[in-house]
């Protein structure tokens, strides 16, 4: 086994052990707290609880405040909830499961912003009207790069696993396609990921991440450093020694 595959196997192993420490089935929480506020919790949805990276991202995110802003991937709500309770006109949050889209309807509700907020189960972009433009559009992305013969059979996999990174790939290669003139692209990505892996993924899209924060929390029994990323227009330069 080459360097290559025993990285991806460890990720992937450890992605393993993280559904089955944080996955919520059957009778699992059906609230939780988060940035001094109560949620709701679908069972299945996966709990983004102190120590996961939503705390950070969520206070991090650059609003466009009186604009239109677009939460791919919303799991529970809380960053849609979020957006719309500090500026934003109008949020919409999607999610390609039914347990997230019940969830973030579900705090929609409780916390009022159903004038603000539309909720839609889209694998990325595929239940958008094609006329839709977004002044920012965040993905707070699966990173764990699970095998392309994945069969996913939780919805809270959906949170922690990519297959062999696609749905990565065709978010940095599309999300400029549905900003506005000036809109902001951003995208997340942390330490239990291959970082290799996703500025290849960038360059291939013709597009570079630059990095807006970041910030390293306890997630069970490893140490996780969040980053958050801007996706820029054109690819960068290697510079030797460096990172391109």
């Amino acid at each position: 086994m080459d360097q290559q595959s025993a990285r991806f196997q460890e990720q992937y192993t450890r992605g393993r052990k993280l559904v089955s420490e944080l996955g919520t089935e059957g009778n699992g929480p059906t609230s939780f707290t988060l940035l001094g506020r109560e949620w709701d919790l679908v069972p299945g949805t996966y709990e983004p609880g102190p120590g996961a990276g939503a705390e950070f991202y969520t206070t991090a995110l650059p609003y466009p405040v009186g604009g239109d802003f677009l939460e791919i991937g919303c799991g529970a709500g809380v960053t849609a909830v979020w957006a719309a309770l500090h500026g934003c006109a109008h949020v919409t949050a999607t999610d390609i499961t039914d347990t997230a889209v019940e969830s973030t309807a579900l705090n929609v509700k409780r916390h009022g912003v159903e004038d603000r907020v539309r909720v839609l189960r889209s694998d990325l972009f595929a239940e958008l009207d094609p006329a839709d433009r977004f002044d920012t559009v965040f993905w707070n992305c699966s990173v764990i790069e699970a095998p392309r013969d994945f069969e996913f059979t939780s919805d809270y996999e959906w949170a922690i696993f990519d297959r062999g990174y696609a749905a990565l790939g065709r978010y940095l290669a599309e999300v400029h396609g549905r900003l506005r003139p000036g809109g902001r692209a951003l995208v997340t990505f942390n330490t239990l990921g291959d970082r290799n892996r996703i500025d290849q993924l960038a360059a291939e899209a013709g597009v570079s991440l630059e990095m807006l924060g970041s910030a390293t929390r306890q997630l069970t029994d490893v140490e996780v450093t969040y980053m958050l990323f801007e996706i820029v227009s054109g690819v960068r330069p290697v510079v030797p020694g460096g990172r391109a």
